[in-house]
């Protein structure tokens, strides 16, 4: 399969972009090169590979979700600049 000028042209317009003619034949001289190359991928027999989301094995790091003492609210608000009602006060972002 190839990407012709006016494939390029017609996402490009979908995607509100503009490019320049010699612009056009790269992006579609290199899609064609990349949609070759995955019609290369499908020729692999893959029969004997196990299917997998990720080609790293992952391992989960996160700590157990368990209850433990933390800052009092006091202590929290120790090094506030302005704090209000045992909240911390910033200055207001929107208008209105």
């Amino acid at each position: 399969m190839t990407i012709s000028i006016q494939d390029v042209e017609h996402v490009a317009n979908l995607a509100r972009l503009t490019f320049t003619d010699e612009e056009k034949e790269q992006f579609a001289d290199t899609l064609s090169k990349i949609l070759h190359y995955a019609d290369q991928l499908q020729e692999l027999d893959v029969a004997d590979v196990e299917p997998t989301s990720h080609v790293l094995h992952i391992t989960n790091v996160v700590r157990k979700d368990e209850a433990r003492p933390w800052l009092s609210n006091e202590e929290a608000l120790a090094n506030a600049p302005e704090e209000e009602d045992g909240q911390f006060r910033v200055p207001a972002v929107m208008e209105g």
